[in-house]
């Protein structure tokens, strides 16, 4: 499903702690990202149509919690980016961080690390 970016803020909160009142997500959100209260709880429910989160009644409010897991979106959106801009390549994406000079030494170790436990697989 997609997610935008502004939704995207509004999950890593839920992510991060749930289930929320939009009281909640509005004192987590507002001070850092200057948004309104009406902003983002339009956010809750555009995520809530998408079916992203679900609100459970409470009382007389309701809390929110996500539907959709963090490591599902990560990969959606990873994997878009891998073809919208590489052809769906792993190796064009490494090189241009490469010929950036955006590779530090402890980047570059972690590479050859996952190639090595791919080569033992």
């Amino acid at each position: 499903m997609p997610i935008s970016d502004a939704e995207a803020t509004v999950m890593e909160v839920l992510w991060q702690t749930n289930p929320l009142g939009a009281d909640e997500v509005v004192a987590a959100l507002a001070a850092h990202t200057g948004w309104a209260e009406p902003t983002i709880k339009t956010l809750l429910n555009r995520l809530l149509n998408k079916g992203a989160i679900r609100a459970q009644k409470q009382g007389r409010r309701y809390l929110y919690s996500p539907v959709l897991a963090r490591q599902a979106w990560v990969q959606q959106q990873s994997e878009g980016l891998l073809e919208r801009l590489f052809g769906g390549r792993v190796a064009p994406l490494v090189a241009h961080f490469s010929e950036r000079g955006k590779l530090s030494a402890a980047d570059i170790a972690e590479l050859r690390k996952l190639l090595g436990e791919l080569d033992d697989e």
